[in-house]
């Protein structure tokens, strides 16, 4: 045996360090939850894996009403919505999954794939498209639900949507592999999610906005006189405009602007779309 073999046998492993921070062992989940706080731990793990660590332990004990996108900021495409509408709605949102309805969102028909719709665009170019023929059925769950339960239900299907309603039969919600994921690994940014660049990017009649943008670098750039007494971001200006985290998605208008939110976690915002807003009403 060489010296540097010696030396790693000296080495504790890791096992053999979580046993040595692991003394008093926990007696419930919240005690062990509340163990994973030690700082300590930063010496056995990485951030990232603690903090996924953490995750899949609250995921265990959390409900599906936690965590669904409420009923009125679900993106759903009507049964009769013209062909044109619908590849608007695939472009503007980004989403890759759509709940199909009926008279209104408690009657869900099923989900539309946008790449069932790009694939019969390409295969079939000068047929006309038949909506009814391309819903897939859908996922019905209750809001009691238990997200890890759900997890293993959305992998054993490989469906990756579910619609969430109530004691009633009513929709009250949506919920995606992607939202449980987010909840161990923390936000998952895909393609759709603007990339980190300039604080203030034009595109066309409106403008990708940073969140973190200062109101007085926002108001020298627009030549507006937004309010920065109680806030110095656009993000903190627009929080307050809707009274609570907005989801991604939703749109408020304020100071003559319309703020879309593009990107957004449950924490804060990240990024906004931006439009002129003369009237100054609040967006639907």
């Amino acid at each position: 045996m060489n010296d540097e073999d010696s030396r790693r046998e000296d080495q504790p492993t890791v096992v053999t360090r979580i046993r040595r921070l692991l003394r008093g062992e926990p007696d419930s989940r919240e005690e062990l939850i509340e163990l994973l706080d030690d700082p300590r731990w930063l010496s056995v793990l990485e951030p990232q894996e603690l903090h996924m660590l953490k995750g899949v332990m609250q995921v265990s004990r959390m409900q599906v009403r936690e965590v669904m996108v409420p009923r009125a900021q679900i993106v759903v495409i009507e049964r009769d919505t013209p062909t044109d509408d619908i590849l608007r709605t695939i472009i503007d949102c980004g989403h890759s999954r759509f709940p199909v309805i009926g008279d209104d969102r408690d009657e869900v028909l099923g989900i539309l794939l946008a790449k069932d719709l790009l694939r019969f665009y390409v295969e079939s170019p000068d047929q006309p498209f038949n909506l009814s023929a391309f819903i897939r059925p859908a996922t019905f769950i209750p809001e009691s639900k238990r997200l890890d339960t759900l997890l293993q239900e959305f992998r054993a299907s490989r469906n990756h949507m579910a619609i969430v309603v109530d004691e009633y039969g009513g929709t009250s919600g949506l919920l995606t592999i992607e939202d449980v994921l987010e909840e161990i690994v923390g936000e998952i940014d895909d393609e759709h999610d603007p990339q980190e660049a300039e604080h203030i990017e034009q595109h066309g009649g409106n403008w990708n906005v940073m969140a973190l943008t200062r109101i007085d670098e926002f108001n020298e750039y627009f030549e507006s006189e937004l309010d920065d007494a109680d806030y110095e971001t656009i993000g903190g200006l627009v929080m307050r405009a809707f009274g609570r985290m907005p989801r991604r998605g939703e749109a408020v208008s304020s100071g003559g602007f319309r703020f879309r939110v593009v990107q957004a976690d449950r924490r804060r915002i990240h990024r906004l779309e931006v439009t002129r807003d003369e009237d100054g009403l609040l967006a639907e």
